[in-house]
């Protein structure tokens, strides 16, 4: 702790990863200043010295979720360029994404908050507007926001199961969401 009471910037940025580390455990309703302050091992009035409300350091805490969420949709656009089959692809890469949990539950608690706080809107669709661009390279622009929604409804529907829909079906949905009609 020596060393963050010499560099606030530290100090902030512990804070910030405290409540992201925080907020899929309790959601963004459950987080406390006492929660975040505990967690990143600073004083409790630390987290009201740098954030001025707890709105502002979960406003924070979400919106560096959202930048987390900007690079794992660039590592998704290397993946589809390379991948030998669009939906087969795609079925591997919301696979991996549902392997970490606490990432559902932060993507989960932002659309959540963003439903009640229109500030937030703008975070929320920073995935499925930045999925839809991604996939517009590959299909027409009505047909990548379909298989936005869907793959937001898959994500949704893994957060509830005890056991998320198998690759291959998700690769057959994919296939007839994308496969135009004739």
């Amino acid at each position: 702790m020596n060393g963050a009471r010499r560099n606030p910037e530290e100090r902030r940025r512990r804070i910030i990863q405290a409540a992201l580390e925080l907020i899929p455990e309790v959601g963004v309703g459950g987080l406390t200043h006492r929660l975040v302050a505990a967690r990143a091992d600073v004083p409790l009035g630390a987290t009201t010295y740098y954030f001025t409300s707890l709105d502002d350091l979960a406003h924070t805490a979400l919106t560096a979720a959202a930048e987390l969420t900007a690079e794992g949709l660039r590592s998704w656009a290397e993946a589809l360029r390379t991948g030998p089959d669009l939906p087969a692809t795609l079925a591997t890469l919301i696979d991996d994404y549902l392997g970490d949990r606490s990432r559902m539950l932060i993507w989960n608690e932002l659309y959540a908050a963003a439903g009640h706080r229109p500030e937030l809107r703008p975070l929320a669709r920073e995935w499925s507007d930045g999925l839809t661009r991604l996939l517009a390279g590959y299909v027409d622009h009505q047909t990548a926001r379909a298989v936005a929604a869907f793959i937001d409804g898959i994500l949704l529907h893994a957060l509830i199961h005890d056991r998320p829909l198998a690759p291959g079906t998700v690769a057959g949905s994919l296939a007839a969401l994308m496969t135009p009609p004739r």
